[in-house]
């Protein structure tokens, strides 16, 4: 089923994304352009996040520091794709 009609992005992909170190919306879209352009996906990418298994939202909700470059993020997603 696709989630962002702009950009043909599905939920598998979006999960695949997630499995791969998305944890946010932002991340998504850094990924796949999903929720860039009219923004109506942003709600379903957000469900489909929800609040699994996340490493960086794990180390936040424990208080620690969680930051992560950008192009890391977008490196591991690239290969993840």
């Amino acid at each position: 089923m696709y989630v962002c009609s702009c950009f043909g992005v599905t939920e598998k992909q979006v999960k695949d994304h997630a499995d791969a170190g998305a944890c946010t919306p932002r991340q998504i879209a850094s990924a796949s352009k999903a929720g860039t352009d009219c923004g109506s996906c942003v709600r379903r990418i957000q469900a489909i996040l929800g609040r699994g298994n996340c490493p960086r939202r794990e180390l936040l909700d424990q208080g620690m520091p969680a930051l992560v470059s950008e192009s890391d993020t977008v490196a591991e997603l690239g290969e993840a794709a």
